[in-house]
């Protein structure tokens, strides 16, 4: 029994023995195999970034080309306006008959001469400038519709720069007779295809055709920021002279006390002659003889595009007050109102 338990102690110790050259070998094999694993995953990562810069290299690429071809793209929507108004205003030009006379504008179609097909580009590249910045008919229509209530019962209402006739559209509709003054000839022809009455003048002629008190609404919607000083002046009190007593003034204006309603509407015009502050207007409203004076906002910044309010949680209350409202007061800076209507009565 004691050979056989020594005879086994030294087989243990044998294998013993063996496992720890094995143990050892396999240290040795793995400090010679972690260099190359090492390398390999240096490699590797090397490769990955540098396939990262190239997807992104290529990604870029693409990406201003696109932004070429989508520059090229509105820049070519635009010209097509241009083109689309221009060829509109011509045909509609050349349909009309010598000395014929549209049933809402009495005067004679004139002559095409070079001067008058001149004329006649500019003002469709003007009427399709708006049709770029200003938004479709339907938008319009929308835009304008809150305004129609006011002039319920107060025929004739004059629309005073009516470009395409959204709101005598809007009158007629409603059941109040309306009548335009629009200096644009291809606005003009609009209006006339679509049956409305408008007369191919300045507000001012117009307005002064009027016999006292013959008018019961005068509106204007984006006009009166294109006036010269003097002629807004003279166009306030020509309105006044020309409403009835009760008759309503709406004048609609982008406000400049917004820095967005400046910039994104107020600027964007190349005909604006100069911004109008709402007291500005109102004082002129009552230095013509209105009674009284007051100023809607409209056209709201949303509020996703406002700055949002900051978490102010471990912030004493002084603080987080005084934090709320330089934000309020920001919003009401940067995005408030863009637009203002002066409504004044006779």
């Amino acid at each position: 029994m004691v050979q056989v338990l020594n005879a086994q102690r030294e087989e243990a110790a044998r294998s013993q023995a063996t496992l720890r050259e094995l143990a050892a070998a396999l240290v040795h094999y793995g400090q010679g195999v972690l260099p190359v694993v090492d390398a390999r995953d240096r490699v590797a990562q090397a490769l990955a970034v540098d396939r990262s810069e190239l997807v992104v290299e290529r990604v870029e690429r693409r990406t201003e080309s696109l932004g070429r071809r989508v520059d090229g793209l509105h820049a070519l929507g635009d010209r097509l306006l241009v083109v689309e108004a221009e060829l509109a205003a011509l045909r509609a030009a050349l349909s009309a008959p010598a000395g014929a006379a549209s049933p809402s504008a009495p005067a004679p179609a004139p002559a095409m001469d070079s001067t008058a097909v001149g004329r006649l580009r500019d003002d469709a590249l003007y009427v399709a400038f708006e049709n770029r910045f200003r938004g479709p008919r339907e938008e319009i229509r929308a835009r304008l519709a809150s305004y129609v209530e006011a002039f319920t019962g107060l025929s004739p209402v004059a629309d005073l720069g009516c470009g395409r006739g959204e709101f005598l559209e809007l009158l007629r509709e409603a059941g109040t007779l309306g009548v335009g003054a629009e200096q644009n000839a291809r606005a003009v022809q609009e209006c006339h295809e679509r049956g409305l009455a408008v007369e191919a003048t300045d507000l001012l002629t117009f307005l002064r055709g009027r016999a006292d008190g013959s008018l019961g609404g005068v509106f204007a919607a984006q006009v009166a920021e294109h006036l010269p000083p003097q002629v807004l002046v003279d166009v306030m009190r020509e309105s006044a002279r020309a409403l009835r007593r009760g008759g309503l003034l709406v004048f609609e204006t982008p406000n400049p006390r917004s820095v967005t309603g400046f910039l994104e509407v107020w600027t964007r015009d190349l005909t604006h002659e100069r911004a109008l502050h709402p007291d500005t207007l109102r004082f002129l409203a009552a230095a013509a003889g209105f009674g009284e004076a007051r100023v809607e906002y409209r056209s709201p910044v949303p509020e996703a595009a406002q700055l949002q309010p900051i978490p102010t949680d471990g912030l004493p209350q002084p603080a987080a007050a005084a934090l709320g409202e330089a934000i309020e007061r920001l919003n009401g800076l940067l995005y408030g109102p863009q637009e203002y209507a002066l409504f004044a009565r006779r």
